[in-house]
């Protein structure tokens, strides 16, 4: 009875999280065309292979990437880098997600079957070193080449590429894994001189989930003309600030790649560093960011809780985030969480135990940590620490009410400094061992 009771309830967090999580339209930047099946690689007849390819070629096109920093860089990862190495970031038309096979530590032959995939897209495109690859799934085995070389011929010699929402959903789709629902928003936004462009943003992810750079796979495009080494700039402080701050459960995988393509559909000069618009564009960007990173925790394999960690008034920014960083990886910070016990302690604990770079961003005499509630009740902030000193009147029923949420705040005030940083974790759950305990299977 059990079991099932703790089915059913899965079933309807999957739900409720579709519902409140996967759109129903979107706005997409001009000059794209996406397409996906199911290639036979995933059971059930599941969505496992998706093409972005830009159709602009009013322009060249710009690429930009962050990968992991896993010693052990899967195939796709190292060709990718390869591509954008070679190309200077230019040219590149399509970009190839495939997920229930990582490709991962398959070694030279893993690298010869990238190759492959990588060539027969540029083949049908007809353009040479324009193609990026993304895979995810278990690790160590082999692409099913059959199943993925067939499917990418069946997507453009039945010419199965549209701009439509429905497109663009299913390409989301096909890059899921242990994910409860598909990830992607879009958006218009506005230059200085009221010129209009869109960002589309798709990513998966929902265990092996820790930053540098956080262990999921995502791409975000636009219709912008963007130079490549600016491109670069805007996403690697886009992912600083956004995919680099999430955590569900501390680890990093080997197929991390948040990679962005500008193809410049829109009639405006072409931005680079020195531009005027370079900054606002920037902070656009980084914003969204933040609300696709944000999607994955959310969808945190048997997560309950979506935990921001605020620190803030840190004397360095790397200081701030290796403190956020440590309370939402912390195992114990996390089943407290879960548990809904306001244990102040394991976030102290956490905080003292950073490895910071420079430890007057840390004085104890002027710490302040609350929990901070989402609702409209009050108190909405309730006070643990101040300066440095345990509250000793802690309202634990209002402690409790605000753990109960499913979203809620740890607030760390370091009296420091200026700067600040937000991370994001959820709680650590019965249902994660669940999900992890069978994965392959």
């Amino acid at each position: 009875m059990r079991a099932t009771k703790c089915i059913l309830q899965s079933a309807s967090k999957t739900l409720d999280k579709y519902a409140l999580f996967v759109p129903k339209t979107g706005v997409f930047p001009k000059g794209y065309e996406v397409a996906s099946l199911a290639s036979g690689v995933k059971k059930n007849n599941a969505l496992d292979l998706g093409i972005i390819r830009n159709v602009n070629k009013s322009r060249k096109s710009s690429a930009a990437a962050v990968f992991t920093t896993n010693r052990f860089k899967a195939a796709p990862v190292q060709f990718s880098r390869k591509v954008l190495d070679a190309t200077s970031g230019e040219g590149i038309d399509a970009i190839v997600v495939n997920s229930g096979c990582a490709n991962a530590v398959t070694g030279e032959l893993g690298l010869q079957d990238a190759g492959k995939v990588a060539t027969q897209v540029n083949e049908l495109i007809g353009e040479k070193n324009s193609t990026l690859l993304m895979s995810t799934g278990v690790i160590g085995q082999r692409l099913q080449m059959d199943k993925i070389t067939g499917g990418i011929q069946t997507l453009f010699g039945q010419n199965k590429f549209s701009s439509d929402f429905d497109s663009w959903l299913k390409l989301a789709k096909s890059i899921c894994t242990t994910d409860t629902f598909p990830k992607l928003i879009s958006a218009k936004f506005s230059l200085s001189d009221g010129t209009e462009y869109t960002l589309v943003g798709i990513s998966k992810g929902a265990g092996m989930i820790c930053p540098n750079m956080a262990t999921l796979l995502g791409f975000i495009v636009t219709d912008l003309p963007i130079k490549s080494s600016a491109l670069q700039t805007m996403l690697t402080g886009a992912v600083t600030r956004s995919f680099n701050c999430i955590s569900v459960d501390g680890d990093m995988s080997t197929n991390d790649t948040i990679c962005m393509l500008a193809n410049g559909a829109v009639d405006t000069p072409v931005i680079d560093e020195s531009s005027s618009d370079f900054k606002k564009v920037s902070s656009q960007v980084t914003e969204f960011s933040k609300q696709l990173a944000q999607l994955v925790v959310r969808d945190g394999e048997g997560a309950t809780k979506f935990v921001t960690v605020n620190v803030k008034n840190s004397a360095e920014f790397k200081d701030a985030r290796t403190i956020a960083e440590t309370i939402a990886n912390s195992m114990l910070v996390k089943s407290a969480l879960y548990g809904q016990d306001a244990n102040w302690g394991r976030i102290l604990c956490a905080i003292g135990y950073s490895k910071l770079g420079n430890y007057e961003s840390l004085d104890e005499s002027k710490i302040n940590v609350s929990f901070i509630a989402t609702d409209n009740s009050t108190p909405r902030e309730l006070k643990l620490i101040a300066n440095g000193v345990p509250q000793l009147d802690i309202d634990e029923s209002r402690a409790s009410e605000i753990l109960s949420l499913s979203d809620l705040e740890v607030l760390v005030d370091l009296g420091t400094g200026s700067e600040d940083c937000q991370f994001w974790t959820c709680d650590l759950s019965h249902e994660y061992v669940t999900i992890n305990g069978d994965y392959r299977s």
